[in-house]
């Protein structure tokens, strides 16, 4: 019976599994020895000299390799070129070397290119070369002559006190040489950061490319180097931002976002909502002479780390939806090469015929002022871009002249044609992309920005499903471009429920959350700017003053308040649990009773009765 030891030690030992060939280090790999082809031209035409020579006098020569036998063929050989011919001893070593190498020709190189001095020729100086080179592997960059100075006046100082045997200086050549000897990385990580180091030496692996249309689809933002008019007043609105979302296996845009507001969510799911559904050009403006064919609910989404992807909206939608999303490490757009490589392909080949470019370096401007050459409205630059992304970017081949970005499409398309949305599916689509909130139900409906929803509807469900503090809170979903409605999801009926805004007055119709924001903004500075705060503060002072006034008549008067009337002075003393918690006022001097026939009228009429009663 096999023992418990015998039993492991005898089993097979599982074999780790190699690493990738693309991720085995250096010191790991296995190089194959170097040929022929990598020596010099020169050194590589004397070694097949030799090769030549030794197969001559292989084939001439009929017994061993000696003096007897060779000399008399390199005689015949280099007849009338003694200079050139070898010494038989040299043959016999050449042709020893061959056969040891197994017949590899790079055994007849001549060893002459390792030859040099390998050893530092100045001894001596090291300590001062190492205090040089701290000072060059700083974050400041300084240039090399910058440390070759400070190494020359440190030895220089040093050699004023020394009378014999001063150390030398080496010139700043050398001092190039053994700087750009040293090793790369650590380099460059004390003078540009782990970061930048990591992205210069660090392994770059490829993408593993699609094989369908809409298996990997990139989204970015991104402020065009433009700017446009407004389409009435004709003023410099400014760079948009453009939000695109471009298919990684046919290079075709799926869809885009163009918008003032900062990148956020909402151009986001916007662009996502263009990108999904059927695109309709009839809208457009213009007549363009193709189809824009591209839509489609992809599988992967790749994203970067803008706050506007960690939104928890988008991750419900996305998920909601069936898509993935992939979030690219920080600071490393490359990742996401195709939405970044379009970028740049707009500002050359679209942008820059339009006046009004701007330019990403500052340096490049020079004298030109884009806000006074601008001259296209946003409307037209619309309707432009749909026609350059249609018309020319998906009809034609890519600079190395490999793809037809709309050719690709329809390719992948009648392979693998993507699901088409129906009615319903639009309409849950659309909900889903909403901005997700969180507010609670009361008896007049849901509060929103100062905006009331409700509805008969809504009134029915609040009749027949008593709510509880928790399920009080209601999930809603916002439509950031049309406030008209929300959608509020009930739990009870597993749905969500189209509730419209209450206002009569025709508000919120086609309403846009920033628009909304922007005049409530306007209007209490409106309030703010109308309001006649001398009046307030004299009606306040007249308060205060009658305050005063009826605390003296009561400290005067010997007789016992009335509960209405010390009532009365609680009310105008403002006593409550966050202001004052008694009517007596601090001792000052007498204020002078502002005149106000309102306040004396109610002075007149107050009821100074006696209540023993409320005692």
């Amino acid at each position: 019976m096999m023992n418990f030891e015998d039993e492991f030690t005898e089993s097979a030992s599982v074999k780790k599994p190699e690493p990738p060939a693309q991720y085995v280090k250096l010191d790991d790999s296995k190089l194959v020895k170097r040929d022929l082809d990598t020596f010099p031209d020169f050194l590589k035409e004397k070694a097949l000299d030799k090769y030549k020579l030794i197969s001559f006098i292989e084939q001439a020569n009929s017994g061993g390799w000696t003096q007897k036998k060779l000399d008399p063929i390199l005689d015949k050989l280099f007849e009338g070129n003694v200079d050139k011919r070898p010494n038989w001893r040299t043959v016999v070593r050449w042709r020893k070397s061959y056969i040891d190498s197994n017949g590899d020709l790079a055994s007849l190189v001549v060893k002459r290119h390792k030859m040099g001095n390998r050893n530092k020729r100045v001894e001596g100086d090291e300590v001062f070369f190492e205090r040089a080179l701290s000072r060059f592997l700083d974050a400041k960059r300084p240039k090399v002559t910058t440390a070759y100075q400070y190494y020359k006046d440190s030895i220089t100082i040093e050699n004023e006190t020394i009378v014999d045997g001063k150390i030398p200086i080496i010139s700043y050549t050398a001092f190039n040489q053994r700087i750009k000897s040293l090793p790369p990385y650590p380099i460059a990580v004390a003078r540009h950061g782990k970061f930048k180091a990591d992205q210069w030496f660090a392994y770059c692996s490829s993408h593993i490319p699609p094989t369908r249309i809409l298996e990997r689809v990139e989204i970015d933002h991104t402020p065009l180097d433009l700017i446009l008019l407004d389409d009435e007043l004709l003023l410099p609105l400014g760079r948009p931002y453009l939000t695109l979302i471009v298919d990684v296996f046919s290079n075709c845009v799926l869809g885009f976002h163009l918008s003032y507001k900062a990148p956020s969510y909402v151009s986001a799911a916007k662009a996502i909502v263009h990108a999904i559904k059927p695109k309709t050009l009839g809208n457009v403006g213009i007549e363009l002479q193709n189809d824009w064919p591209c839509y489609g609910k992809f599988e992967t989404l790749v994203v970067d780390n803008g706050a506007e992807f960690w939104s928890k909206s988008l991750d419900h939608a996305c998920k909601e939806a069936g898509i993935n999303i992939q979030y690219n490490p920080v600071r490393k757009p490359w990742l996401k090469p195709f939405v970044e490589r379009f970028f740049g392909m707009i500002n050359q080949y679209f942008l820059t015929e339009i006046p009004g470019k701007t330019f990403s370096n500052i340096l490049e401007k020079e004298d030109y002022k884009p806000e006074k050459d601008a001259i296209m409205r946003f409307s037209v630059f619309v309707e432009e871009f749909h026609r350059w992304i249609v018309d020319i970017y998906h009809q034609d081949s890519d600079s190395r002249d490999t793809r037809i970005p709309i050719k690709q499409w329809q390719h992948g398309f009648d392979i693998y044609p993507p699901l088409k949305m129906g009615v319903e599916d639009e309409e849950r689509f659309n909900v889903l992309m909403g901005i997700t909130d969180e507010r609670t139900l009361t008896r007049n409906g849901f509060k929103f920005e100062e905006l009331m929803y409700d509805s008969t509807a809504l009134a029915d469900y609040r009749k027949h499903y008593p709510q509880t503090k928790g399920s009080i809170k209601k999930l809603i979903k916002i439509d950031p471009d049309d406030l008209s409605n929300i959608q509020v999801y009930l739990e009870e009926l597993e749905g969500y429920l189209k509730v419209p805004c209450t206002d009569t007055t025709g508000y919120a119709n086609g309403l846009s959350l920033h628009e909304h924001k922007v005049t409530k903004k306007i209007n209490r500075e409106i309030i703010r700017e109308s309001k006649d705060n001398l009046g307030l503060a004299k009606a306040r002072m007249a308060i205060h003053a009658r305050v005063q006034q009826e605390q003296e008549t009561f400290n005067e008067s010997k007789t016992k308040a009335t509960l209405s009337g010390v009532k009365k002075k609680a009310q105008l003393a403002d006593i409550s649990s966050t202001g004052k918690s008694t009517i007596v006022l601090p001792k000052s001097e007498p204020q002078k009773l502002i005149s106000c026939n309102q306040v004396e009228a109610e002075m007149e009429d107050d009821d100074w009765d006696m209540d023993l009663e409320g005692y």
